[in-house]
C-alpha cells in the first residue's frame, strides 16, 4: 500500500493520493521479483554490487531535480509550495549528512565497481531511463515532476525497511553500511506526504498527477526488470554478497 499522507489538505491531499495508488496498480516496488529475493536473501554474489552501482545514478541526481522543481515554483510565486520541496532538499544535501555519501558506503560495503565510489558513470539503459524519466518530468513543470516523485517517495519508506532489514538478516551488513536505507526508512514518509501535501496546494490537475506517476512506476518497474534479467542464471540462491 502506498502512505496515507499526513497532510492539511484534506479532501484534495487524499485525492491526489488515491490517484498515486491507482498509477501504482501492478508496480507496486516490493512485489517485484528482484525485491522479493532480497528480502528472502536469495541475491547471487554480486548482484547487491551491480544493484548499488545502478541505483547511483538516481540517488546522484536526485537533489538536481528537486533543486530544479524549488527554483521553478519560485519563479512562478508557489513560495509555500517551494518551501516544502526545499525540505525534501535539504534531508539529501545534509541530514543527517549527505545522502550520497551515506549510498557510498553502502556501495562500498556491498563491493560496488570501485568507479561507483569514485563517482564514476557506469549506468546501464534502464538507469539511464529512469534518470531521463525524471529530467523530462522537471520539463513538463512541478506538478509532473512532483507526482513522478511522489510515485517513489509514498512506497519508500516501507522499501527501505525491508531493505535494511534483509541487508542485515541476510548479507551481514552492519548499521555504519545500511545507515542509508535505515535513514530513508524513517525520513521518506515524510518526503511522501511533502509531494502529496505540494500536489494538493498546487491543485494539481489529477490526469497529469496519474500520468506521471505511472511513467515513474513503469521507469522503476523498468530498472528493477534489468537487474533480474542480469541475475545468473542457473547459480542457485545465496544469501551473500
Amino acid at each position: 500500500m502506498v502512505t496515507t499522507p499526513n497532510t492539511t489538505d484534506g479532501p484534495k491531499a487524499a485525492t491526489i493520493a488515491e490517484a498515486i495508488e491507482d498509477a501504482l496498480h501492478g508496480r507496486m516496488l516490493l512485489t517485484h521479483p528482484f525485491y522479493v529475493r532480497w528480502e528472502q536473501g536469495a541475491l547471487h554474489p554480486g548482484e547487491l554490487g551491480e544493484y548499488a552501482s545502478q541505483y547511483r545514478s538516481f540517488e546522484a541526481v536526485l537533489p538536481v531535480v528537486l533543486s530544479a522543481v524549488v527554483d521553478c515554483l519560485r519563479a512562478d510565486g508557489s513560495t509555500e509550495v517551494a518551501d516544502m520541496v526545499q525540505r525534501n532538499l535539504d534531508d539529501e544535501l545534509g541530514h543527517p549528512e549527505p545522502h550520497l555519501a551515506l549510498f557510498d558506503r553502502f556501495a562500498a560495503a556491498v563491493s560496488a565497481p570501485e568507479s561507483v565510489a569514485d563517482g564514476g558513470t557506469v549506468a546501464g539503459p534502464a538507469a539511464n531511463g529512469l534518470v531521463a524519466t525524471y529530467f523530462d518530468m522537471v520539463e513538463q513543470g512541478p506538478v509532473a515532476a512532483l507526482s513522478a516523485l511522489a510515485a517513489y517517495e509514498t512506497q519508500a519508506a516501507a522499501i527501505a525497511t525491508s531493505k535494511a532489514e534483509g541487508l542485515r538478516r541476510w548479507y551481514g551488513i552492519g548499521d555504519a553500511s545500511a545507515a542509508f536505507w535505515d535513514v530513508h526508512a524513517t525520513m521518506d514518509a515524510d518526503h511522501g506526504d511533502w509531494a502529496v501535501d505540494a500536489l494538493a496546494h498546487l491543485d494539481a490537475d489529477l490526469r497529469v498527477v496519474a500520468n506521471a506517476a505511472k511513467r515513474a512506476a513503469d521507469a522503476w518497474w523498468e530498472f528493477l526488470d534489468e537487474r533480474e534479467a542480469d541475475a545468473p542464471v542457473g547459480a542457485g540462491s545465496c544469501a551473500s554478497i
